[in-house]
């Protein structure tokens, strides 16, 4: 499987206790839902292999997993900060006007007068809405290099088009 058609969805963290836990820090909206998926794909020094969650559980305000096959503190530590990903057609279906954010990842932005911003290159989550990170290839006429534009759509968002791959925006280039 190749790594653009899989999605990260968390990343493990620390070894818990001696028997082959793992912390798992989920990226997904309800962390627990991470173990929805299966079978992991876990990066394990720069290749992706599959690997199954044995066991897991809620531990204080986060989440521990056990794989199969790790046994022991020394084969958990080999995956501590690997990332967690799932192949993407094992994501579920979304209604039209929902997007995830790998979808969104090198699209064209580009403001209702036709002028071009730039890609989009990474989201943000700040609580109340998410944010695209459009960067431009150079410095533009506007001295901007990159911006951050809220997602609200009908607001600021005017179209997403993933055939096309571009997004229409309403946002002045001098900002």
């Amino acid at each position: 499987m190749s790594e653009k058609d899989l999605v990260v969805l968390g990343k493990f963290g620390a070894v818990y206790g001696i028997n082959g836990w793992l912390k798992v820090n989920a990226y997904t909206d309800f962390p627990e839902g991470i173990f929805d998926y299966t079978p992991w794909q876990v990066n394990y020094q720069g290749n992706w292999q599959p690997m199954q969650v044995s066991s897991w559980k809620r531990h204080g305000n986060g989440l521990i997993a056990k794989l199969d096959g790790v046994n022991d503190r020394d084969l958990a530590q080999r995956y501590v900060n690997a990332d967690i990903a799932v192949a993407s057609h094992a994501l579920p279906s979304l209604e039209d006007g929902d997007y995830y954010w790998k979808d969104l990842m090198g699209l064209a932005v580009i403001n209702v007068a036709g002028y071009h911003l730039g890609e989009v290159t990474d989201m943000m989550e700040t609580g109340s809405n998410d944010v695209l990170v459009v960067k431009a290839n150079r410095t533009d006429a506007f001295g901007q290099k990159e911006r951050l534009l809220p997602f609200l759509v009908d607001t600021v968002i005017k179209s997403v088009d993933l055939t096309e791959r571009r997004i229409i925006v309403d946002w002045d280039p001098a900002f």
